[in-house]
């Protein structure tokens, strides 16, 4: 009969070492699944790749139709009311909104002032959908004209320009006055046109803008406007500028005297990443 020789207590140890190394390895292959500890900052951040302290995102549940509200959303008209509106009258004043409500959408009334949401806006993303009548007529700034008035101010135009021709920044989903859209992808009237803008709000310290607006714009689907920077208030024949206002401030649909349909406009505030 043979004896196996006792083994070294050397190659015991290394055993356990090799066996406690594989261990570890695979342990912190299975910890890794959520991120690591060890990888560079990245730069201009404060975690590091793929970083297994940062929060994940909160969740939303994205609508179930195409252009509906997500989970998230304000809806600020949903084709029954006026409840998250008031009206914008001559003189500052406010009141209750006397534009047409029926069949799912609202119709400006001539003649009975712009309107603007109660709640108040910063950094957001907005979905509008507007219509022109069938019937529109006039030309140019007369066809079909409305606006609208990010913070009541910053103005994305609303207009018939299916074939009829004004200005180039005048026309629809141009920046009123400063950018025209990069092409013209209005559908025709009596169809539905479809605003998709993300809006980042100016900053001001005292009298001085330290950040101005932006504003990428999506109509029916076609990219307008990329990240655009903004270089003021609209205002008609002059060069727009600046002047100091809240962080917030309302959205407005403006009147101005043409009938023109909005319907299923709705809201997210934007909080960046890594909210609190």
């Amino acid at each position: 009969m043979i004896l196996s020789r006792p083994k070294p207590l050397h190659f015991i140890l290394l055993a356990a070492l090799t066996a406690t190394a594989c261990f570890s390895q695979e342990a912190a292959h299975k910890n890794r699944d959520l991120g690591y500890d060890d990888t560079p900052l990245i730069p201009g951040q404060k975690w590091r790749v793929h970083d297994n302290t940062r929060k994940h995102p909160p969740k939303v549940t994205a609508a179930a139709q195409p252009g509906g509200a997500p989970s998230d959303a304000i809806v600020l008209f949903d084709g029954k009311d006026l409840s998250h509106w008031v009206a914008k009258l001559r003189g500052g004043k406010e009141g209750p909104p006397e534009w047409k409500v029926e069949n799912g959408y609202v119709e400006v009334a001539p003649g009975k002032g712009g309107i603007a949401t109660k709640e108040k806006f910063g950094d957001a993303q907005y979905h509008i959908e507007w219509q022109e009548l069938a019937d529109v007529s006039g030309t140019s700034q007369s066809r079909g004209n409305s606006g609208v008035e990010i913070m009541g101010r910053y103005e994305i135009q609303v207009l018939d320009s299916y074939q009829d021709l004004t200005y180039a920044d005048g026309q629809a989903a141009s920046i009123y006055g400063q950018w025209p859209p990069m092409v013209n992808a209005t559908r025709k009237a009596g169809e539905w046109n479809v605003y998709d803008i993300v809006f980042e709000a100016p900053k001001f310290d005292g009298d001085k803008v330290v950040k101005p607006a932006y504003i990428t714009l999506f109509h029916n689907g076609v990219l307008m406007h990329n990240r655009q920077e903004v270089i003021g208030r609209a205002i008609h024949a002059r060069v727009a500028t600046y002047a100091p206002h809240a962080p917030e401030e309302a959205l407005s649909l403006q009147n101005h005297g043409n009938a023109v349909r909005f319907r299923n406009i709705w809201v997210r505030r934007l909080k960046g990443y890594d909210p609190q």
